[in-house]
């Protein structure tokens, strides 16, 4: 596996924060007459370029929608196939991010997932932690609803009722130590948020491409990088 570092133009303004919305697997596999689970270790390899172009931007933390909460209605064969893609993920390339000083964070209820499956995300967690570079964060059974929700219940069991207002929500989501998300991107043609960072994304910019996520590259990336430089944010101003 290479690991030749990745050549990508500087851009002139460059988002603290890139969710995106990793869509297209399977229609990329269809394309190609090939099982969903070929579309889907090619979306581990788009993966992989996109976090190393990522950090050569001097994005500080990227966030990527890997396993939905709704992801569970899926094939159960197909379910397992994702979750095995994970395994391989970390493990090939957990040395690769501690050794770039990445730290590896994740959001949702990856609890759920099997013993061996958490105790191996639990240990990249822990062998990335003391690192100092870019953020990247897995969304793993995750549902912006759901975190919503809990947020809200964490901050009535601290606050009287008139004290909970917007900071107090967001001191409790999973993201609350995170850059404020600049940008959104969703692959795949889908104009869409699927419950993802919801609350958020109040003030992100949403960019939709029409690329299917294994197509997604360095290039793409910084496509969607420029196009957010160009975009004037106003936060309801002038």
């Amino acid at each position: 596996m290479s690991t030749a570092p990745v050549l990508v133009p500087a851009p002139a303004i460059v988002p603290r924060h890139v969710a995106i919305i990793m869509d297209g697997n399977g229609r990329w596999a269809k394309q190609r007459h090939l099982p969903r689970a070929a579309g889907h270790k090619a979306g581990v390899d788009a993966v992989r370029r996109v976090t190393r172009a990522a950090r050569a931007m001097g994005i500080e933390a990227l966030t990527l929608y890997a396993f939905s909460s709704e992801n569970w209605r899926r094939p159960v064969e197909e379910v397992g196939e994702l979750m095995k893609l994970l395994r391989f993920f970390i493990r090939s390339d957990l040395a690769e991010l501690a050794r770039e000083n990445v730290r590896l964070r994740v959001i949702g209820d990856y609890r759920a997932f099997g013993a061996e499956l958490v105790a191996l995300i639990d240990d990249a967690i822990a062998r990335t932690s003391a690192n100092t570079g870019p953020l990247l964060v897995i969304a793993l059974n995750y549902g912006a609803q759901a975190e919503l929700a809990a947020a809200a219940r964490r901050a009535a069991a601290k606050l009287p009722a008139d004290a909970i207002d917007e900071a107090a929500i967001e001191a409790e989501l999973e993201t609350a130590d995170l850059p404020p998300l600049d940008l959104v991107i969703r692959t795949s043609g889908e104009q869409r948020l699927s419950n993802f960072l919801l609350w958020q994304a109040a003030y992100a910019e949403l960019l939709f491409v029409p690329t299917l996520w294994p197509d997604f590259d360095a290039d793409a990336l910084a496509e969607a990088v420029a196009a957010f430089g160009r975009r004037q944010r106003r936060y309801g101003g002038l």
